[in-house]
């Protein structure tokens, strides 16, 4: 089926997935675009794909059931990019249990991150530092919004992923099944250097600006600040995270 008009029905679908929560959670779809995203996506939870003239003619991808061809001109405003590729495809989102990921290893929280290319990378770099998964509470970036899909570069597919009102309100939960949590903060009692990570613990790391509530940090084993030299104050949330994923990944464990 070859779409020509902006005014077609599943291109609006497709517009309104890329640019609004509300119509995401509605769906209970995301978008995913590019040749790499396309890849990595699981065949079973693809409901529509999605791909330009010019990119068709040299990639026919006869095996998909749900194919539309669209216009050049109309998939470069379809598409949330620059420069498309030529492919895009309607995805199910993946739903997880407290359990897939309270499963024993290094687990990240994240509380109020609001950057989404903070969110992507941490993801990517979890995968790439063994995490089990990702916390993540409602005031935290749409995990699903095009930037955050594209910044995981996949690992979205791999590193399981949950949501929560408040993520305080989940540490009984988190303790009882043996977590200890260490929390980042600037203030924080002990140096990444001197920390001996659990087995299995609970990494915490709040909003860029305003860091972790001060309810978490109270519920918290330990809070852990990352020393730092020169004049500079903080480090970017993606990066402080990295850092202490690979301190548990790389350090001793009691």
């Amino acid at each position: 089926m070859l779409i020509e008009s902006q005014s077609n029905p599943n291109i609006k679908k497709v517009r309104a997935l890329l640019d609004k929560h509300k119509a995401r959670d509605k769906e209970d779809a995301f978008v995913i675009e590019g040749i790499r995203m396309f890849n990595e996506t699981p065949r079973k939870i693809l409901r529509e794909v999605y791909v330009s003239e010019s990119f068709f003619k040299k990639n026919p991808l006869n095996n998909i059931e749900k194919l539309y061809i669209v216009k050049d001109e109309l998939f470069r405003k379809l598409s949330d990019v620059k420069t498309p590729q030529g492919v895009l495809a309607v995805a199910a989102r993946m739903h997880y249990r407290t359990e897939d990921i309270l499963k024993g290893g290094p687990v990240i929280i994240l509380e109020g991150l609001q950057d989404p290319g903070n969110l992507g990378t941490i993801i990517r770099t979890g995968e790439a530092a063994g995490i089990a998964g990702v916390i993540m509470d409602e005031n935290t970036a749409d995990i699903y919004s095009p930037k955050v899909v594209r910044s995981t570069m996949g690992s979205i597919f791999r590193v399981p992923f949950i949501r929560t009102g408040s993520v305080a309100g989940l540490v009984p939960e988190i303790k009882k099944r043996g977590y200890t949590i260490y929390s980042a903060s600037l203030e924080g009692s002990r140096s990444v250097e001197e920390i001996r990570f659990k087995k299995d613990s609970a990494i915490v790391i709040g909003n860029e600006g305003s860091g972790i509530s001060a309810e978490l940090v109270r519920l918290s084993d330990h809070t852990v600040r990352i020393p730092m030299e020169g004049r500079v104050e903080s480090l970017n949330a993606a990066v402080s995270a990295a850092i202490l994923m690979y301190g548990y990944k790389f350090g001793e464990h009691e």
